[in-house]
């Protein structure tokens, strides 16, 4: 499923225009993408919780020339789903 295919459902399922659920879909990605940056966890009972994880730096390898680099230390969005979701997709 692609956006345009999730705005419709989003549409059929709460009686919505497609631009006005176009226009909630976008509001609640940025709500999250904000809390994120923020350093604040999404949670949405039932679904699951988005947060973001610290991945130190680590040395690794250059495939190419075996040579070992440091790779250096990041951010990155984590989602957990929530016990509804995953029993859902059983």
């Amino acid at each position: 499923m692609n956006k345009t295919e999730l705005i419709e459902k989003i549409a059929a399922g709460a009686g919505l225009s497609k631009v006005d659920a176009k226009k909630a879909l976008d509001a609640t990605v940025e709500a999250i993408k904000g809390a994120l940056q923020a350093g604040d966890k999404v949670q949405l009972v039932g679904f699951g919780t988005f947060s973001v994880k610290e991945q130190p730096a680590r040395e690794g390898i250059n495939p190419a020339t075996k040579e070992k680099i440091t790779i250096a230390a990041k951010k990155v969005a984590k989602f957990k789903a929530g016990a509804e979701l995953a029993d859902a997709v059983k």
